[in-house]
């Protein structure tokens, strides 16, 4: 049961990251052209050139701050990461179970 819930709960996050891949691109982009006015903001000599750098800032920083499906998709990412972190060691406990509790020589070196 505890197997066909974290299937479950990675199939639904794998189709949320792919219905929301569109507007993630676009938040990768925003960020992008965020960080990059930044630095010519700090590297602008004259205050025009802060002021339109400034610009370009807000802009990049409204595209990315109003894009919810985006965030969604993030999230979902995120999700999806910790199911598989969590599928990956139950895995891992359960073949410590199989090799341990029911191999003979386990046996005999517990009686032992």
């Amino acid at each position: 049961m505890k197997t066909f819930l974290l299937l479950l709960l990675g199939v639904t996050a794998v189709v949320l990251i792919l219905a929301n891949l569109g507007p993630m691109i676009l938040l990768a982009v925003s960020l992008v052209v965020s960080y990059y006015a930044v630095k010519k903001f700090i590297l602008a000599d004259t205050v025009g050139q802060k002021v339109l750098w400034a610009i370009a800032v807000l802009v990049g920083l409204s595209i990315s701050l109003a894009n919810l499906p985006a965030l969604i998709g993030v999230a979902a990412f995120v999700v999806l990461y910790y199911t598989y972190k969590k599928w990956k060691r139950d895995k891992q406990d359960t073949s410590f179970l199989d090799e341990d509790l029911f191999n003979e020589t386990g046996k005999e070196s517990w009686l032992n």
